[in-house]
């Protein structure tokens, strides 16, 4: 009996881990429909240039999750955590200060690139430190539900901040939008007090990243393959949607956080019970599926419903993916295993963004989310050699 409150206690603070992400991550979701409709509209660049605005934040966080992941290894998942919510704090601050330079918009589009670079580097550090930290509180274990509920808050947060940015920027202009959404970081730092801190790893060994990635690195190409999907929706989708005249342009990033959260409250625990793998291939299915439906849409209706299958899609392959990760490494390499595998999804929504603008110019905005789908089917492939052991890695 006292191990099952032992348990149950772990699991509560596990959710209240939960709970903070969810809050502060607002600090992110409501900026990625914002900036786009800012850069383009008011600052009056391309979609190459929004594409960048938005891809920018996540080149910040590919090139310091090694960073991330050895400050929680070695220092503690509680240190880590606060960094990255003050970053998240200094990231919205600039961000609104570019909206105060509207006269000059090269300056403005400079100092948004600054803002947006401090959000990537607190999402390199939040979001390791937030998944070192829970794995820490329940176990390794239980590494896929930690993994399934650190996304659900994520993804959950991007669900409700698309529609929350559209509405405070049509309402309070993009400098008030980023005064709105600094304040959240804050009240996740002040909450993550009431969760006990757990164990960090100092003075153990470490092998050089690179060694680390050696083993992970197939595990992370199907992250990376899968993330095309959602970069895609997070950065073109109210664009999409405002080029063919359609209502709901918001909705987008709804439909995909609404399904996306679903697989992972039901089935979140499928990864443990069945093996990463397996729940991976039929996940990518699902997603190209989506990617293709909102490719061939004839109204929004359709393409909703595909950004809906996205999100069912997306849910499961993080987690399913990061639980063979976990199980590859040694306890004390978790943080930097799970930082560098991280990145391969980081690498999708960095290069995204920019490259799909590119892609946007020339052949509509539809031909993204046939990349999209084109990319889904390629994980598709890859996971099911790998299952198949047809797929060797280093180590």
């Amino acid at each position: 009996m006292a191990f099952r409150l032992t348990g149950d206690r772990e699991q509560v603070r596990l959710y209240l881990l939960t709970a903070i992400l969810f809050i502060s991550y607002l600090c992110v979701a409501i900026a990625l429909p914002v900036v786009p409709v800012f850069v383009t509209g008011t600052l009056g660049l391309g979609n190459g240039w929004a594409g960048l605005g938005v891809g920018i934040a996540f080149l910040a966080t590919i090139l310091t999750r090694g960073y991330a992941g050895g400050l929680a290894d070695g220092r503690g998942a509680r240190l880590a955590v606060q960094r990255g919510l003050l970053f998240y704090v200094a990231g919205a601050l600039i961000s609104l200060a570019s909206g105060l330079s509207l006269q000059a918009p090269a300056a403005a589009f400079a100092i948004l690139v600054a803002g947006r670079l401090s959000i990537g580097l607190g999402e390199s550090l939040v979001a390791v430190g937030v998944i070192a930290w829970g794995i820490g509180l329940v176990g390794p274990g239980r590494s896929g539900r930690v993994l399934a509920l650190v996304g659900a808050a994520i993804y959950g947060a991007l669900g409700l901040g698309a529609p929350l940015g559209l509405l405070l920027l049509d309402n309070m202009g993009f400098a008030g939008t980023m005064a709105v959404s600094a304040v959240l970081p804050l009240l996740g730092l002040a909450a993550i007090r009431s969760v006990p801190a757990v164990a960090a790893h100092p003075g153990k060994e470490r092998p050089p990243l690179a060694a680390v990635i050696g083993r992970i690195w197939v595990h992370g190409l199907i992250v990376c393959l899968q993330g095309v999907g959602f970069a895609a929706i997070g950065s073109f989708f109210t664009l999409y949607f405002r080029d063919l005249g359609w209502d709901q342009a918001g909705l987008g990033l709804t439909a995909f956080g609404s399904g996306f959260v679903l697989v992972r409250l039901i089935f979140g625990h499928l990864p443990d019970r069945y093996g990463g793998l397996s729940v991976a291939v039929v996940s990518l299915a699902v997603e190209a599926i989506g990617q293709l439906l909102i490719w061939s849409a004839a109204d929004p209706t359709v393409a909703l419903i595909g950004a809906f299958m996205t999100g069912l899609g997306c849910s499961m392959i993080f987690p399913a993916m990061g639980r063979e990760v976990v199980h590859l490494v040694a306890p004390h390499l978790r943080g930097t295993a799970l930082g560098g595998f991280s990145a391969f999804q980081d690498l999708a929504y960095g290069l995204t963004g920019p490259l799909a603008g590119v892609l946007a110019d020339r052949a509509g905005y539809g031909s993204v989310f046939l990349v999209g789908g084109a990319t889904a089917v390629c994980g598709f492939v890859i996971a099911v050699m790998l299952r198949r052991g047809k797929v060797v890695t280093a180590g």
